[in-house]
């Protein structure tokens, strides 16, 4: 069990470091406040979220939690450039979150519908899919 509680605080930290990175490689091209607004608050969310892993991990393992690797994070600064290439409107950069937004909720599903792990991971994993959730609420004004 103390394995499974683990991968998934490693996920859901992969997870919230991966959306706070593909936010930093878009807010440059943002120009609607509104837009960036959101794209702030939904960046302070994942970092939220991170600092909860953070704070409990020691529980579990001496190591640190997991975070996206250099490889990880130069293909998703890549894909960002290229898929705004041509198009940086709302619309464009709302869905490029987005699709990141729904492998996000995929993973932290798969972990509450297939692991056994402690009542206090699995809260950290439903409040980051909870956040997802909302975020595509929020994000969908912007399509």
């Amino acid at each position: 069990m103390k394995e499974e509680n683990i991968n998934a605080l490693d996920e859901i930290n992969k997870g919230a470091c991966m959306g706070m990175d593909a936010i930093k490689y878009t807010l440059e091209k943002v120009e609607d406040d509104k837009l960036k607004k959101e794209l702030e608050k939904e960046y302070q969310n994942y970092q939220d979220i991170s600092e909860k892993i953070t704070a409990i991990y020691p529980d579990y393992d001496n190591d640190s939690p997991h975070e996206t690797n250099i490889m990880n994070k130069a293909m998703t600064w890549y894909g960002i450039n290229m898929k705004t290439l041509v198009d940086q409107s709302n619309s464009k950069i709302a869905e490029l979150i987005l699709q990141g937004v729904n492998m996000g909720i995929i993973e932290g599903k798969k972990i509450l519908n297939n692991k056994n792990i402690d009542d206090n991971v699995t809260d950290i994993v439903n409040e980051y899919v909870t956040m997802q959730e909302k975020s595509v609420e929020n994000l969908k004004k912007f399509l």
